[in-house]
């Protein structure tokens, strides 16, 4: 049972690890300054393709609830996003995204009925400050309005991931995640349009290599491996993972962008992986038990560098 725990967890945390890699592809990929665009793209062909893939749509109140899932966990999550990387710098926005865990902690307590323990308090503030040694700066400048859109994406999210672990879908992985892939994208895509204006009229080979990897690899691939996740783990287990997203975008700088790797950075980045150990080490004192559309049951579950 606990090596079944185990390979849930790790393949759970190649979400975080491909969102990772989203600062890389955006930086030398993709046309500059259209993020906006860039979620769209990510989202919306990603959804389609899982949906003609499994061939299956929504039904009942599950069109009202893929529509809600997939604004909390991608479309309104990526405009605020955006707009915490225009107004923060990188490492204060992804500090803040950081709180989610703890926020996910609090809805788990109150929607399913997890108590919330000190093991995950103590955890939530040490990831909290190992993002901060990792990716802020003492030079960093702050913004209220940033700082509010980049605690709100770490709201939406966690509330995402928390309703999605409260109403479980009878239909296919593959397919939900495609319901809420299009109703993210389709639901950004007035806001692209309005804030960036119409795509850019000529796209290089290398802007469409990176525009696939977001889609293919970063949201059907991604994505369905983070809500397999879950369904299977508790969601505050789930959003402790999302904490690899910084750390593998740092890395991944210092690998092939040659960026610089202080000692701090690399403090940081022990202290967030302990924190995750911690996290997915704690043994669950009352598994959620949810029922879709019922109440739970308590019973004797980018900034530039984390989009």
């Amino acid at each position: 049972m606990l090596r079944n725990r185990l390979a849930i967890v790790l393949i759970t945390a190649l979400a975080p690890a491909i969102w990772g890699s989203t600062y890389l592809v955006t930086t030398e990929l993709l046309p500059p300054g259209r993020p906006l665009l860039a979620g769209v793209l990510r989202a919306l062909p990603a959804g389609l393709l899982l949906i003609a893939f499994t061939r299956r749509l929504p039904k009942g109140e599950w069109w009202w609830r893929s529509l809600v899932l997939g604004a909390l966990n991608i479309g309104v999550f990526f405009a605020l996003l955006f707009v915490a990387a225009y107004r923060l710098p990188g490492g204060v926005a992804a500090t803040v995204g950081a709180v989610q865990p703890l926020i996910a902690a609090g809805l788990s307590a109150a929607l399913l009925g997890d108590r919330l323990s000190a093991r995950t308090l103590l955890s939530g503030i040490a990831g909290v400050a190992g993002v901060s040694l990792l990716v802020l700066r003492s030079n960093a400048e702050l913004d209220a309005l940033g700082i509010a859109a980049a605690l709100g994406g770490a709201v939406v999210m966690a509330t995402g991931v928390v309703l999605s672990k409260r109403w479980t879908s009878p239909a296919p992985l593959l397919a939900t995640t495609g319901w809420q892939l299009t109703a993210g994208g389709l639901l950004l895509l007035p806001v692209a349009l309005l804030v960036e204006g119409p795509p850019p009229s000529h796209l290089t080979g290398a802007n469409l290599l990176g525009y696939g990897y977001l889609s293919l690899i970063g949201a059907a691939v991604a994505y369905a491996l983070w809500f397999r996740g879950i369904r299977a783990l508790p969601p505050t287990s789930v959003t402790f993972l999302g904490l690899l997203s910084p750390v593998v975008a740092t890395a991944l700088g210092w690998l092939v962008l040659g960026q610089d790797l202080a000692p701090v950075q690399a403090l940081g980045a022990l202290i967030v992986l302990g924190s995750l150990v911690a996290a997915q080490t704690q043994r669950p004192r009352t598994p959620s038990k949810v029922v879709a559309g019922a109440p739970a049951t308590t019973a004797a579950v980018r900034t530039r560098q984390s989009a």
